[in-house]
């Protein structure tokens, strides 16, 4: 399992024009130290866009789903430092999911992950998980480019606790059903391995709904407890 906990809270988001260099230097600076700093938090990473809907994803793994609904980081959202205050109102089409792990193969961290944010059509999530789980997440784990995948399910009640923070933000958070992720650590980027496994047709074909989107990013900053 290459994942650190049984958690992970998923971030897309983009900025506002000119606000690039304001974020990337409260993020790595302060942000995602801060994070990682908050009990049960084990890694935070930060992702910028080769292709898809958002700029940046950021990933933090933690302990457990519990870390992110209770407990000390609920206070750290609603104490946010004043430089949070004057970055947050940034943010642009958030979507912000705090999930469970269900599955997590491989080891490291690769330089470019692939994301893929789905959900089940009505009557298939049995079929679609099943299928995932079990034949297509261990077949491209065993892709030559692939270093790590990982399965999470997006719990809404983790995710949607009302905090000073989140009123921070000028919009109202999207919220991912099931991710996806897949990371290479070679030269070859790790779309084209997830494309092979978990394309549009094939997703279709095992129940998946019509509304999958994907996305390429590079690693741009990683921090451990």
């Amino acid at each position: 399992m290459s994942l650190l906990g049984t958690a992970v809270l998923a971030i897309w988001n983009d900025v506002a024009p000119g606000g690039d260099a304001e974020f990337d230097h409260w993020h790595t600076n302060e942000h995602v130290p801060e994070r990682v700093g908050v009990p049960g938090f084990l890694r935070g990473r930060r992702y910028l866009a080769v292709s898809g809907s958002h700029r940046y994803f950021t990933l933090y793994e933690t302990e457990s789903l519990d870390t992110l609904a209770r407990g000390p980081y609920i206070e750290r959202l609603d104490n946010p430092t004043a430089w949070s205050r004057r970055a947050l109102p940034l943010f642009r089409n958030n979507n912000r999911s705090a999930c469970r792990v269900v599955l997590s193969l491989g080891q490291g961290v690769g330089g470019s992950l692939a994301a893929v944010r789905l959900g089940p059509r009505e009557g298939r999530e049995a079929d679609l998980r099943s299928w995932l789980v079990d034949k297509a997440l261990p077949a491209l784990a065993g892709h030559p480019c692939v270093v790590g995948v990982h399965f999470c399910e997006a719990d809404e009640s983790a995710t949607r606790v009302p905090t000073q923070e989140r009123r921070l933000r000028p919009q109202e958070d999207e919220v991912a059903r099931w991710i996806v992720l897949a990371e290479a650590g070679g030269t070859q980027p790790a779309d084209v391995a997830v494309r092979e496994f978990l394309g549009p047709d094939e997703l279709a074909r095992q129940g998946a709904g019509p509304d999958a989107v994907f996305g390429l990013y590079r690693l741009l900053y990683c921090l451990s407890k």
